[in-house]
């Protein structure tokens, strides 16, 4: 089991701070949200990278729907040479009433999803070499230029992480073309459940063993002996957040208060 943090809020600097004593306390990544509109995420992970060693960072999570694939393409991958391989990539559908109606973004469901599919497959094409490709919402010719892109670390791939709606098929089948699950559960009545330990027993049955599992939770729930549970049902990180506390004024004081206790092992 590895465990990694999210830090909700912060400058490049704070975050850069927040990423050293991540990795002095023993967490193994540190993760940034990336909003609509605010602070880049991605200035935020590279002064991170140059201010570490052997941390794992991401996004958690990167909603492509919103975003230029080509874009996203070629900054992960340089990212990723800069940090030596240590950049995850986590993505779905996003959260509408994060602003994206405010800015003009879709919010119908399906053409998100669409959108999704889309720009996976035009990331991962781009990392491989010249690409063409011809979508619904996407149509790009094979160019060499420039003639020289960068070309992520490992396998010519940066790890991707995606939201799978569990017992969905469609997003199940999207999730596990990739390297590891954030699992989301419904409940009966439509709305949204938290996740137990015997969906990431059927996860992991579904999906095999080779993918990640990534649970998250509210800082302080995963104690040792519940990471322990999350581990033996077939998680393979566990992420604490802070999502809660993301207002609140002291945030950055609460981070450098948690960080130093080190992840529940």
């Amino acid at each position: 089991m590895k465990f990694g943090f999210v830090v909700p809020v912060g400058s490049a600097r704070e975050i850069m701070a927040a990423a050293q004593l991540a990795e002095a306390s023993g967490w193994d990544g540190l993760f940034v949200w990336e909003p609509v509109w605010g602070r880049d995420a991605w200035v935020q992970m590279t002064a991170a990278a140059v201010a570490t060693e052997k941390l794992i960072l991401g996004t958690l999570l990167s909603p492509l729907s919103r975003m230029r694939p080509w874009d996203v393409a070629g900054k992960s991958a340089t990212l990723d040479e800069l940090s030596n391989g240590r950049l995850v990539i986590s993505v779905g559908l996003g959260a509408p009433d994060t602003g994206f109606e405010n800015f003009g973004e879709a919010t119908d469901i399906v053409t998100r999803a669409e959108l999704l599919d889309e720009s996976l497959d035009i990331i991962t094409g781009l990392w491989k070499g010249p690409f063409a490709y011809e979508g619904k919402h996407y149509s790009i010719t094979e160019t060499d230029f420039p003639h020289r892109p960068p070309v992520p670390v490992n396998a010519g791939r940066v790890p991707i992480w995606c939201v799978g709606l569990w017992n969905n098929p469609r997003s199940m089948a999207r999730a596990i073309k990739y390297q590891g699950i954030l699992p989301s559960v419904r409940a009966d009545d439509g709305g949204w459940r938290k996740l137990t330990t015997e969906d990431v027993a059927g996860i992991r049955a579904f999906a095999g063993d080779d993918i990640d599992i990534i649970v998250e939770g509210p800082e302080g729930e995963g104690s040792a002996a519940a990471s322990k549970e999350w581990e033996d049902a077939g998680a393979t990180w566990y992420i604490e957040s802070l999502w809660g506390q993301q207002m609140e004024p002291d945030i950055q004081s609460r981070v450098e208060r948690t960080l130093p206790a080190g992840p529940p092992r």
